[in-house]
């Protein structure tokens, strides 16, 4: 909370400012000194003869927009801000002006007509729409109207809050008050009153207060309403609905001006009055997919029809069947078919968009009749052409009825269904495997022809070197300064003829230096010295008769060069060592006489050509031992030729070191890469487009604290020591560099250098520190191009000899500045590089360019204390261009508040955080989704033509920074027939390094955000804003709705509806590869996994919406196809991969129980379309979606055999594990979202993944989405394989189902195999105790689903309480598959006594209904004796099973009952049981106030310890030591003292986990300790049938009676 500000407003001369001093132009700031910037302040100035304000002092300092407040009513502070805006802008545009204007000290009226024409084009569009003669009176020449629509819209939209979301409502404002102001301008006269008209509302916050509130309030009633966005879309009015009200004339009918609150447009709570939806009703249904992309479905359709009829005659050839005259008539049938899906499509309209009819809306209703009319019409015009068309046949010979009788040959239609749903389901989904083919190799066309890929690597870098200095020229060099380097081909030949005198002389110099050095240190008159000139000389003749290659072996000379380095380093040591340096001669002479010469000498041969000793004997010791002979230490001229012949013999060497660091390499790489590619030419800093950055924030990590660094986990692992592993050498230079700032201990940096070292962790995770850091690159590449473009020659080499002589003595960190050896502070105001600045390079980029973090709650952050703010403000400090914008509640009373939008920055000269804009809202700013809402309250900040959405876990690096002013040329150019709207631009994902998981995101998502992308833009024309870092055209969509849409729920995946709503309005979007930005990804399998539930979840709503089916239906057809299968087309057919798994699976579970299989598998075309199934099912499940475009990504960027090495080893990391179980993620949200709703946020987390997860919480997320369904597939895998005759065959049966059991297995392994120490046995110890701790623990009103299973299992069944009626009934239909397995097995059964009579499985039904019986008359006995009358509960107890055991005796004396029927029955009857309770779930409002709904929860529970434990086996399967916990853990459950509804199912859990640990042997020991002997003998006798069948089971039931007691 803060303090209300006064109602006093501040002297204009002492107020702060946000970037430039509007207020005062006399103030020393270096953007002032620009005449561009006086001559739009001036022009706001200009306010003349205008009829002043009546109800206000008028100042001499005040503008045009103090005018518009006057008259209006807006707030002070959004005055101020708007004042900035419009100054900064039009001086921005008017400095880009080529030729500039002859006057610029005035602002050209041209620039601010383009302006108006640009920021009021939609409103013009919209007067159009509704046919209504827009209120913008302009003149040929009069400036000051155009000013004053322009600020007034400004105004308008700077005080509109979350009005901002629905643009035509602020086109309605805009369209009244511009009409008042008309008035104004032309003196109308009130007829009323006789007085010069006023504004409609006017005086102190009246625009706020009678224009926004009402209609915010409105939105706000329609919110609460929604009940947080769990009620039905169709029962609300969102964003897009408030916004469609007004695309009709009723708008201007029912509001009025002034806005008449009283209209029914306000109406929240009265049904008859109520407004209602407004242009579309999202309606939960998966039939949304065939409304929204009606012209695909039907293609595939008819295709279908068209191709089984074709098919039918059974010809080697389609084209042979189709000359036949019948094939012909009957494929004719498509049209029925096409008329029938039109038909279909209008009721569909009907029945979801009924509610739109109203008695304002009647047209609308009667053209959805007509359209229904319309459709049957043709379907009646068909038949009655069709069936003359058979009737004239029939005439001549009726049709033989051969094919009826085809059908039910040999087979049942169930059968044929079953067998053939499968490849009808691949079908619909094989436009998705053309697609990624396709898109794979079409992009790596693309991308090739945009030379990707042509410099992979340093060793390619080098190659291009040469290239390098003239690539850089010709791309980042403005084209005014690059005019002026150009001379003349035959300059261009002078150059490079003086590039190679230059190289020749440097050889020629380290030669003689080299000749020199080693003459001068050997002595006169020596035979060495002797022996040393003639091998010069003869090196000398060689050159001058040009056979020195000839002569001497060139390979040789890197021996040489590197004794000549020793050699050199020697001699330049303060302390000479001769004897080293004659053993450095030595080892020369010994390389140049043996390897150097290519001709190979003998002895002789050397005497005699004099480069040997002539008497060896006479040398006492070594070659050159006793002629060595050392300058004097004060010959300052040898001693300087020396390190100067050292500098460059190293020199070459330092030119072929490649970095250490990857990141590096990459990072070069891909710059020098980009420079060789199409980029717009970059122009000056001046004339470039000014832009913003804007980040949302809210309560991330901003720097990693000591504490956070330092904590270990259980495995004793800290964050700091991850980094340290992960980035090795990058830690070892941060020491490296430290050490030479000062440290003498290492333990020093947890004291005295503690804020590097949090900095170094921080820039190395995804936190808003490094956001920063990389943001601010923008500016400081913007001062520095702006220092180069005026600097002069001089200037540069002056500066970069400075710049040279500080950092010797200054430390660089590898991505920012330190600290020096004074612990002087390297910032923006003392950093060596903005020392050689000369002042207006500053000024200059603050106009340029602005960076605003939404940090929504910095305020409360700030009231409690919270680090974050302290973190956030020394962001401030250490960034000029930042600001930071924030919501700050204020109270005002009892429960009462005021919301302000808050925007700071931090002042170096008070030294101190300062306020410098507060406007306030209307209320809440959260009505939507929160980040987009965050994003629209602090997009009035930003400034400039662009603005670029960065997300909090993005990076930047300087050198991609200077090329942002040739992308934001782009907007410029024109693709097709329109300039772009928004540029996309290439991410790199820099956390695949962190583990083998991130390794995996970050494969697939690179190659979505560059393969991808780049062929959704060319040629597909089809690319969307999938998040960020896009560039926007600031004025196009902030006159547009916003860069993001926030309607709650709906718009739960907020970023990717600006590209929705861009290609809607008309707009392009465009994609660019020679610029990237860093970009973090989920990092753990858990936070992978939630990622992937938000998205899935985000699409599935995306399906409902508005956006989706109107692109369905604009686009057209081969757009709509990219669209669709690239957008919520990707997730449906990814669904489709799982149900066709399931319809594979479960059909030939019925062949199998049915007993037809045999027979159909005889068939050879059975045969082919069980084969077409399992190869693609098998192609899709290994990640063709994925896998393909990645590798042929790789290939084009790291080369092919990179790009297999590297499928190879994620493949043996198990990716394809990995991707199976995203697949089931996907499918599970994905579907459940469609069906029910339930999509929300989920806050995955950006940290490091350093901890062991637990099985409870593994089991808490993947249960419902993985567990089950991998249970449920399994169990059908098992009973297939039990009955079904192709298992008999082993090598059928797993050709058959291993690509299912493979995806079994991944959803049962996943989360143990990612799962950091997922198979520490320790770990799996302590997991089940944590786990059977969570089961039994039943917590209070306030426990949360982490404590507690039963507030878990509630809150799974959320989406049900919501659901409607049709998603209640379709969930009842998917459960009842599980009643199948009973009614399969039964029949298998011994009982059944090959029975197929329905009466088998009726009677079935006893057995389950008996269970429950008993299951109640357990608990309630439990519930009635086990406290006081103990011995009575007892008693029940044996009777029960004393009942029991008599039946199982009954049933195996007098029918076919077999004692293995009691296992087999398990299979049908659980799934059963797992059925009912899914079922009691839906019905649940009914059943919860019954005592049923006790006995539902407590069976349930008894699932959950079932599939736990059939989970947890991969973990804890063949451990001893667990299996033997496992045994004490159930002895405890059955002892520990429980409520009667869970008793029994102690006693099962504690039973179920001895048996599924395998470990039969030892449950009975324990069951029957003391009575072992007795049980051995009794089962000899029963073997030699000395007891019959009833006295052996009332034996061993006793037996168990007595040891359970």
């Amino acid at each position: 909370m803060s303090i209300r500000p006064p109602a006093a407003q501040p002297d204009p001369d002492s107020e702060p400012y946000n970037i430039i001093p509007v207020h005062n132009l006399l103030a020393d700031h270096p953007s002032l000194r620009f005449p561009e910037v006086r001559a739009a302040a001036a022009s706001l100035r200009a306010v003349g003869n205008l009829r002043r304000p009546p109800y206000a002092q008028w100042q001499p300092h005040m503008d045009l927009l103090d005018w518009l407040a006057l008259f209006f009513g807006f707030q002070y502070d959004n005055v101020r801000n708007q004042r900035e805006h419009i100054v900064l802008h039009l001086a921005n545009a008017q400095m880009r002006l080529n030729p500039p204007p002859d006057n610029i000290d005035t602002l050209d009226a041209a620039v601010l007509r383009k302006f108006r024409k640009k920021l009021l084009l939609n409103y013009t569009n919209w007067c159009s729409y509704l046919g209504k003669k827009s209120n913008i009176w302009i003149s040929a020449s009069d400036l000051r109207r155009e000013l004053l629509y322009v600020s007034l819209y400004l105004l308008i939209w700077g005080e509109a809050a979350n009005l901002r979301f629905v643009p035509e409502c602020l086109c309605y404002i805009f369209h009244n008050m511009a009409m008042e102001l008309n008035k104004i301008l032309e003196d109308y006269i009130d007829e009323s009153t006789g007085q010069p008209v006023m504004p409609s509302v006017s005086g102190e916050n009246a625009f706020l207060n009678c224009v926004v509130k009402p209609i915010y309030d409105t939105i706000r009633a329609e919110v609460e309403g929604s009940k947080n966005g769990t009620a039905p879309h169709s029962v609300w009015r969102n964003y897009d609905d408030i916004n469609e009200y007004f695309w009709s004339k009723r708008c201007f009918d029912k509001l009025k001006w002034p806005v008449d609150v009283g209209s029914n447009f306000f109406v929240t709570n009265t049904k008859s009055k109520h407004v209602g939806k407004t242009g579309f009703v999202e309606q939960r249904s998966f039939w949304n997919l065939f409304r929204s992309f009606d012209k695909l479905w039907i293609m595939l359709l008819l295709f279908l029809q068209a191709a089984i009829i074709v098919a039918w005659e059974e010809r080697e050839y389609p084209w042979q069947a189709l000359q036949e005259r019948e094939v012909q008539v009957k494929v004719l049938t498509v049209f029925f078919t096409w008329s029938g899906l039109r038909f279909l499509q209008s009721l569909l309209d009907v029945g979801m968009q009924y509610s739109l009819v109203s008695r304002e809306t009647l047209g609308l209703g009667v053209r959805m009749v007509f359209k229904s009319i319309a459709a049957a019409g043709w379907i009646v015009v068909f038949g009655v052409f069709y069936g003359r068309i058979w009737s004239q046949r029939n005439l001549d010979k009726r049709w033989s009825p051969e094919a009826d009788s085809r059908i039910l040959k040999n087979s049942n239609k169930m059968a044929v269904g079953l067998l053939w749903l499968p490849v009808v389901l691949i079908y619909l989904m094989d436009m998705q495997i053309w697609y990624s083919i396709y898109s794979s190799f079409w992009g790596a066309l693309v991308g090739l022809l945009a030379h990707l890929g042509e410099i992979r690597n340093i060793q390619q870098l080098r190659l291009r070197f040469q290239f390098f200095a003239s690539a850089i020229q010709f791309n980042l060099m403005p084209e005014e300064q690059m005019l002026n380097a150009r001379g003349t081909l035959r300059s261009k030949f002078n150059d490079a003829i003086h590039r190679l005198k230059l190289r020749r002389c440097a050889v020629i110099e380290a030669y003689d230096c080299v000749k020199h050095m080693i003459l001068a240190i050997i002595k006169l008159n020596t035979e060495e010295h002797s022996i040393v000139t003639v091998l010069f000389q003869e090196i000398d003749h060689s050159i001058q008769i040009e056979k020195f290659t000839k002569t001497f072996k060139t390979a040789a000379l890197p021996l040489l060069h590197a004794k000549l380095i020793k050699l050199s380093e020697l001699l330049n040591k303060p302390k000479k060592d001769t004897n080293q340096v004659v053993n450095t001669l030595q080892a020369l002479y010994e390389i140049a006489i043996r390897d150097f010469f290519k001709e190979k000498r003998s002895t002789e041969q050397l005497l005699e050509d004099g480069l040997a000793l002539r008497d060896p004997s006479s040398a006492a010791g070594l070659l050159f031992e006793n002629a060595v002979g050392l300058p004097d230490p004060n010959d300052g001229s040898f001693y300087r030729q020396v390190r100067r012949l050292h500098t460059i013999l190293t020199s070459r060497d330092s030119m072929q070191n490649i970095p250490v660091n990857l990141e590096a390499r990459r990072r070069i790489a891909f710059f020098s890469n980009s420079l060789f590619m199409n980029i717009p030419h970059a122009p000056q800093v001046e004339k470039m487009m000014a832009f913003s950055v804007l980040t949302p924030y809210y309560s991330e990590e901003v720097l990693y604290s000591k504490e956070q660094l330092r904590t270990e986990n259980e495995d004793g692992i800290s964050t700091l020591y991850y980094l340290q592993t992960i980035y090795v050498d990058e830690w070892k230079n941060f020491m490296e560099r430290m050490r030479r700032e000062g440290i003498a201990n290492d333990d020093e940096i947890w004291t005295t250098k503690l804020r590097e070292l949090r900095l170094w962790a921080s820039y190395r995770g995804q936190t808003l520190t490094r956001t920063v850091r990389g943001m601010m690159y923008y500016f400081r590449a913007l001062k520095m191009l702006a220092f180069l473009d005026s600097a002069s020659e001089m200037d540069i080499r002056e500066g970069s000899q400075e710049l040279g002589s500080m950092m010797r003595d200054i430390g660089l960190d590898g991505l920012t500045l330190e600290k020096s050896l004074s612990s002087r502070s390297l910032s923006r105001t003392s950093s060596c590089v903005n020392s050689l600045y000369k002042g207006h390079e500053v000024g200059t980029a603050l106009m340029k360019y602005t960076y605003v973090v939404a940090c929504q709650i910095y305020g409360t952050q700030k009231a409690k204390k919270d680090p974050h703010a302290d973190e956030i403000l020394y962001l401030m400090k250490t960034n000029e261009a930042l600001r930071i914008a924030y919501v700050d509640e204020v109270s005002t009373g009892r429960d009462e508040k005021e919301y302000y939008s808050v925007l700071v920055k931090y002042d170096n000269q008070l030294e101190k955080e300062v306020e410098i804009y507060r406007i306030k809202l209307p209320g809440p700013l959260k009505l939507g989704e929160g980040k987009p809402e965050n994003q629209n309250h602090a997009i009035i900040f930003t400034r400039g033509d662009a603005v670029q959405t960065i997300d909090m876990n993005q990076d930047n690096y300087f050198e991609e920074a200077l090329k942002m002013r040739n992308l934001l040329e782009e907007f410029r150019r024109y693709y097709g027939i329109r300039k772009p709207t928004i540029l996309g631009v290439r991410e790199h994902v820099f956390t695949g390094s962190v583990s083998s998981l991130a390794w995996f995101m970050s494969a697939q998502e690179t190659s979505f955000v560059t393969l991808g992308q780049r062929v959704l833009a060319n040629p597909l024309k089809i690319r969307m804003h999938y998040g960020h870092p896009d560039v926007f055209d600031r004025f196009w969509f902030l006159t547009r709705g916003g860069i993001s849409k926030a309607s709650r729920v709906i718009n739960i995946s907020e970023d990717i509806f600006a590209g929705f709503n861009c290609t809607l309005r008309g707009g392009n979007v465009t994609h660019h590869e020679y610029i990237q930005v860093g970009k973090g990804r989920d990092v753990g399998f858990n936070q992978i996994s939630m990622f992937e539930a938000k998205v899935a979840s985000g699409n599935g709503e995306q399906v409902l919406s508005r956006d989706v089916y109107r692109l369905g239906h604009r686009l057209d057809f081969l757009r709509m196809l990219s669209f669709f299968y690239t957008t919520v087309g990707f997730f449906f057919n990814t669904m489709m991969v799982i149900l066709t798994v399931y319809a594979f699976l479960w059909g030939r579970l019925y062949l199998a129980l049915s007993g037809i299989e045999g027979s159909i598998l005889g068939d050879d075309t059975s045969n082919r379309a069980l084969g077409t199934v399992l190869n693609q099912q098998f192609i899709i499940q290994l990640g063709l979606f994925t896998a393909l475009p990645m590798i042929v990504e790789n290939s084009l960027e790291h080369g092919f055999l990179q790009a297999i090495w590297d499928f190879l080893t994620m493949q043996l990391q198990l990716s394809s594990v990995f991707y199976t179980f995203s697949m089931g993620t996907r499918t599970h949200y994905f579907g459940r979202t469609i069906l029910h709703g339930g999509a929300k946020y989920r806050a995955t987390g950006r940290g490091f993944v350093v901890q062991h997860k637990s099985f409870a919480e593994n089991y808490r997320l993947y249960a419902r989405s993985h567990f089950v369904k991998a249970i449920e597939l399994g169990l059908i895998l098992t009973v297939y394989a039990a009955y079904s005759p192709v298992a008999k065959d082993t090598f059928v049966y797993i050709a058959m189902t291993i690509t299912s059991w493979f995806m079994v297995l991944s959803w049962f392994m996943a989360p143990f195999v990612f799962n950091p120490s997922g198979f520490d046995w320790l770990k799996t110890v302590d997991d089940f105790d944590d786990f059977m701790n969570w089961i039994w623990y039943r917590g209070s009103v306030f426990a949360k689903s982490e404590q507690s299973w039963e507030r878990w299992w509630y809150e799974e069944q959320d989406h049900l309480r919501t659901t409607g009626v049709w998603g209640k009934l379709l969930e009842i239909i998917l459960d009842l598959r599980f009643f199948f397995f009973q009614y399969g097995i039964v029949y298998q059964l011994g009982i059944a006594d090959n029975s197929k009579s329905i009466l088998v499985y009726l009677l079935s039904w006893i057995y389950v209904f008996l269970a429950f019986g008993i299951f109640i008359v357990i608990v309630y006995a439990r519930v009635k004796y086990a406290a006081k009358d103990h011995i009575y509960y007892r008693l029940v107890q044996f009777l029960v099973i004393k009942l029991a055991l008599l039946v199982i005796i009954a049933l195996l004396e007098f029918t076919n009952f077999k004692f293995m029927d009691i296992f087999t029955s398990l299979l049908a009857f659980i799934p059963t049981g797992w059925g009912l309770i899914l079922i009691a779930q839906v019905f649940r409002p009914l059943l919860q106030r019954t005592i049923l709904w006790e006995v539902v929860v407590s069976v349930a529970r008894l699932y959950d310890i079932l599939f736990g434990g059939t989970s947890y086996i991969p973990d804890c399967y063949r451990k001893k030591e667990v299996q033997e916990r496992f045994v004490i853990e159930g002895i405890d459950v059955v002892n520990r003292p429980q409520s009667g509804s869970t008793s029994i199912v102690n006693i099962f859990s504690a039973l179920l986990y001895r048996l599924l640990l395998g470990d039969v042997a030892s449950f009975y020991v324990k069951l029957v300790e003391g009575i072992g002997e007795r049980l051995k003998g009794l089962c000899e006798h029963w073997d030699k049938s000395s007891l019959n069948k009833v006295e052996m089971w009332f034996v061993l039931g006793g037996m168990i009676q007595v040891q359970a007691n």
